[in-house]
């Protein structure tokens, strides 16, 4: 059996604080990142649609030399057309690492299980641990050191909650989730945080949540998958909107991150140009989430330090003028995958 990253808690806390320096190193200064890649193909294999995912993970596989393949779920026909063991022994007898999204995670733990090259989790339904080392280097930028700070999570106990509980325990990053009734954090992914020393609370109203947090975190109410819940979870939901209310209970000073795609006047609204506390204080640059600590992923997610400035409502969704706004001045492009303990692959 190979390597696997198939959840944050598969590297120990000193593992991850590695990552994330590597990261912050290479951001730095680029011309540092090693060619860990060089004449190797990374299969890069998705069932579900990806934007930032997609193209983040095949850019950090160029900036390492190595040669990314995509794969959709109607090529190899997982389960269907070929056994999930059959489809990544054939990846692996072409490619270094298997890097995949699929809808079940079981898919993940059944190639692990079946072949000697690393695989990757780019997103399961129990997990996505890219998405929360991503957050994780993103906080460090913003508050400096994670013991001790403080992040509230305003929705979905999903699968990026679930990741980041993992980061927050092997990080010393206190967690606060809230969730409506019948959505809360998993009990095993809670327990298995706990157990790793995390400091994870659970509670049902979302003001109390946020009340001094250092960042505030939410993400999509029906994720990919679950279209047909689409309207009960809007109701379900309907009192965990991140927006200026929620936001300012938890200080001037907050930060406000969003993994993407964002429902811009659902699960979170922006104050509208008139707010008096826009732009006030000091505001680190804004851009997208840099990801990649420990894959080959590197952009994905919104960051805003809060209260936002410069934009108007983005209720509506839309805004030519956010966008620039959002837009660092270079992209960050830059993954620190692999770690130095499995790297580098076999050649073939």
């Amino acid at each position: 059996m190979g390597t696997r990253f198939l959840e944050v808690d598969d590297v120990d806390a000193a593992h991850l604080a590695e990552l994330l320096d590597r990261a912050q190193r290479w951001k730095r200064d680029p011309a540092r990142v090693p060619r860990s890649l060089e004449g190797l193909g990374v299969a890069v294999l998705f069932e579900k649609p990806s934007a930032r995912t997609r193209v983040s993970t095949e850019m950090a596989v160029v900036s390492l030399g190595g040669h990314p393949v995509h794969l959709r779920g109607e090529d190899v026909g997982l389960g269907v057309r070929e056994t999930v063991e059959d489809v990544a022994r054939t990846l692996a007898g072409y490619c270094a690492v298997i890097a995949a999204r699929v809808h079940d995670h079981a898919v993940l733990e059944t190639m692990a299980a079946s072949v000697d090259v690393p695989v990757v989790n780019l997103l399961s339904d129990r997990a996505h641990p890219l998405q929360a080392l991503a957050d994780a280097l993103t906080l460090r930028e913003c508050l400096g050191s994670l013991e001790g700070r403080r992040l509230a999570f305003v929705g979905d106990g999903n699968n990026v909650a679930s990741s980041l509980a993992f980061v927050a325990a092997l990080s010393g990053l206190e967690l606060t989730v809230s969730s409506p009734p019948g959505y809360e954090l998993d009990v095993d992914v809670v327990d298995r945080a706990r157990n790793l020393g995390g400091q994870i609370e659970l509670v049902a109203d979302p003001f109390e949540a946020v009340r001094g947090a250092d960042a505030v975190y939410t993400d999509v109410w029906t994720s990919m998958g679950q279209e047909e819940e689409a309207d009960a979870r809007r109701v379900a939901f309907e009192g965990h909107q991140v927006n200026e209310e929620l936001l300012a209970a938890a200080g001037p000073k907050a930060v406000f991150l969003h993994c993407l795609p964002a429902h811009r006047g659902r699960r979170w609204r922006r104050p509208s140009s008139t707010d008096p506390r826009r732009g006030s204080g000091s505001r680190p640059p804004t851009g997208w989430t840099p990801r990649g600590c420990s894959s080959p992923t590197s952009s994905n997610g919104l960051r805003e330090p809060w209260p936002p400035s410069g934009s108007p409502s983005a209720s509506t969704g839309s805004s030519g003028s956010s966008r620039s706004r959002r837009s660092p001045a270079r992209p960050s492009s830059w993954s620190c995958w692999p770690p130095t303990a499995w790297w580098p692959p076999r050649r073939r």
